[in-house]
């Protein structure tokens, strides 16, 4: 997802952000295209030593604002149903859980789940 990203990305409508704290990663997350009205939030990731500090969050607004400039009208992204310091951040930015759906990854029974955020 990240090399493609590299490769390809609009500098216009699509960004990635790193976090850091006193000078280290922090965390880092991906907002792209989907279509011309609507991005995806992609690869949200907190360093274990960062959680806790508002870094989730802080990537999440930045990714919404930046969403907000390029013109989409709304927000989606992809999570597993396990994740529930992720999930919890969507929820308080406003995302809404769409859809469910079982599936085998990662070597274990999981349950991905979609949220959507209108603009």
């Amino acid at each position: 997802i990240a090399a493609q990203f590299i490769k390809t990305h609009d500098p216009l409508r699509e960004r990635c952000w790193i976090a850091e704290i006193d000078g280290q990663p922090a965390g880092s997350v991906m907002l792209v295209k989907g279509s011309k009205s609507v991005a995806k939030l992609r690869l949200l990731l907190v360093e274990p030593s960062a959680r806790g500090a508002g870094v989730g969050k802080a990537l999440v607004g930045e990714c919404l604002r930046f969403a907000r400039q390029a013109g989409y009208t709304s927000v989606t992204l992809w999570t597993q149903s396990i994740l529930l310091p992720a999930r919890q951040i969507y929820k308080d930015a406003g995302f809404r859980l769409i859809e469910t759906k079982p599936h085998h990854s990662f070597g274990a029974d999981l349950v991905g789940e979609t949220w959507t955020l209108d603009l």
